[in-house]
């Protein structure tokens, strides 16, 4: 759900870059939505187990703290700058229809969030590849 739903905001951002005002309009629809019931579910879900994981270990690895580390850097994109836009950038997309042309504010908000929104590419798969192959790290790689 989380995965997916970050990787496909991305995919059709690029599909998309050059469509017109009211394929532009439904690409930030479905964004929007998707957001909502995808990404934040999949990202309290991944949280949650993130919890647990933590939880499971008496003496913590230094990659359980990095993935913590990657999952706090995507929670705080997702909840304090990407949501938030969302419906910002529907109703600018939204108000360009008539015209057939995205307006500037629309093209500047949508930069920062595609910049934003890219940003997650990387602590996304440092988490992935931690938690998939929990590597030993630092001084642990000296003890183990």
């Amino acid at each position: 759900m989380y995965v997916g739903g970050i990787l496909s905001h991305i995919v059709i951002g690029i599909i998309f870059s050059d469509a017109d005002a009211g394929t532009v309009h439904n690409v930030y629809v479905y964004k929007e939505q998707s957001a909502y019931l995808l990404i934040l579910p999949g990202l309290a879900l991944k949280i949650v187990s993130d919890v647990v994981l933590y939880f499971s270990f008496k003496q913590k690895p230094n990659w359980l703290k990095l993935k913590f580390v990657a999952v706090a850097f995507l929670t705080v994109n997702a909840f304090f700058f990407l949501v938030p836009m969302m419906p910002e950038l529907v109703a600018l997309a939204k108000e360009s229809i008539p015209s057939g042309k995205l307006g500037q504010e629309f093209i500047d908000r949508e930069h920062t969030e595609q910049f934003i929104g890219q940003l997650n590419i990387v602590p996304l798969l440092a988490e992935l590849v931690l938690g998939s192959f929990r590597p030993k790290l630092g001084k642990e790689r000296k003890l183990g």
